[in-house]
């Protein structure tokens, strides 16, 4: 049952000819504070990540966007980039979902927005 679930929602998961060429060819090179695995392949150039839950991008920490991505040649579990004190925590987009932000006086948001100064008047014809 769980392979036919797999083979028919795919967009839940890696798709099943990934996780073939994940366990013929891949080299786990580390996971992130998410559980999202990072691997390359065996004497190649590809890169690729398997997501733990939901597969979005935005959801991949800037560290390890620039592996992927060839902006640094070892991955962050052999050498972590060195973070600054001002940098915050990685959250990703989260746009569409029900923890996005809504302004005050949004129309999904209660409430309703404050007035400003020389605030919009709508246009009536004369």
């Amino acid at each position: 049952m769980n392979f036919l679930l797999r083979a028919l929602t795919w967009w839940h998961d890696s798709t099943l000819g990934t996780a073939l060429f994940t366990s013929r060819k891949g080299e786990q090179v580390g996971k992130d504070e998410q559980g999202n695995r990072y691997y390359r392949e065996r004497g190649g150039d590809r890169r690729w990540v398997m997501y733990n839950g939901e597969i979005e991008a935005t959801r991949i920490p800037p560290e390890w966007h620039a592996w992927l991505h060839g902006l640094s040649d070892a991955p962050p579990s052999e050498k972590p980039l060195p973070t600054k004190a001002w940098e915050k925590p990685h959250h990703p987009n989260l746009t569409g979902t029900a923890a996005a932000y809504h302004p005050p006086g949004s129309l999904v948001s209660e409430g309703q927005r404050a007035r400003a100064v020389g605030d919009y008047e709508p246009w009536t014809p004369a």
